[in-house]
């Protein structure tokens, strides 16, 4: 069977966002009075909560703050804030894509391999940071967003890949997901997807026990050659 379909995360994948993210998560906590400040170490370890909302309401869960200051609504306006300031920080050009990536996703159009994003950010942040990198006219590219709003779900569970799958209209079996993340490999191999995983500046040193292909930070970027050889050779 031949490669049909690559599906791509997002943060740490195309790009490596999260630092930026951590930052206007902070500028948001500042702009609303909040004393709360996520280091380098802490944000790390909120990454193990997929979804930035989430991420939130952990946080106060993991400091032992009143859950009724914190409603859903106020979560809900904090994350738009820290939203709003990302997207600035995007569109003012701190996020490139990481190496070999727009010469991936080229040839992958070349070759009429189908592409599909699979993340738990929301959609502006994603369309943000295409056009920024690659124009808008890349938010053409690819055929299926399956995002953290459309599903109940989100990582390590493998809705997203099922839902990516289900609006592919192909089976896991022709499809190959690139993640970077414990989280993101637990959701497609749940999804029966195999991946490629490239460890991120964050997800470095993590297991990546039942990865396709382990890429980390100081090796070669692959290509998509590499990743059609390491597809056929699994089956």
């Amino acid at each position: 069977m031949a490669l049909e379909a690559l599906l791509f995360d997002v943060d740490g994948t195309l790009a490596e966002t999260e630092e930026v993210h951590r930052e206007a998560f902070n500028e948001a906590f500042k702009l609303a009075g909040l004393d709360w400040h996520w280091d380098t170490p802490l944000y790390n370890e909120l990454l193990g909560v997929t979804g930035g909302k989430e991420r939130m309401l952990y946080h106060v869960e993991r400091e032992g703050l009143a859950k009724e200051d914190f409603p859903w609504e106020r979560v809900v306006a904090l994350h738009a804030s820290k939203t709003e300031i990302y997207v600035a920080r995007v569109n003012d050009g701190l996020i490139d894509l990481r190496p070999g990536i727009k010469q991936l996703l080229e040839d992958a159009r070349k070759q009429s391999i189908r592409l599909a994003i699979t993340t738990t950010t929301s959609r502006v942040n994603i369309d943000q940071l295409l056009v920024a990198t690659l124009g808008e006219e890349s938010l053409s590219w690819f055929e299926v967003y399956s995002t953290g709003d459309r599903v109940k779900n989100k990582k390590p569970d493998p809705e997203i890949y099922t839902l990516a799958l289900q609006d592919l209209n192909l089976p896991a079996s022709a499809c190959l997901a690139v993640e970077d993340a414990p989280q993101g490999l637990a959701s497609s191999l749940g999804a029966g997807i195999k991946t490629i995983v490239t460890e991120s500046s964050y997800s470095a040193g993590n297991n990546f026990e039942g990865a396709l292909k382990l890429i980390k930070m100081d090796d070669p970027r692959p290509t998509l050659a590499d990743f059609q050889t390491w597809f056929s050779q699994s089956l």
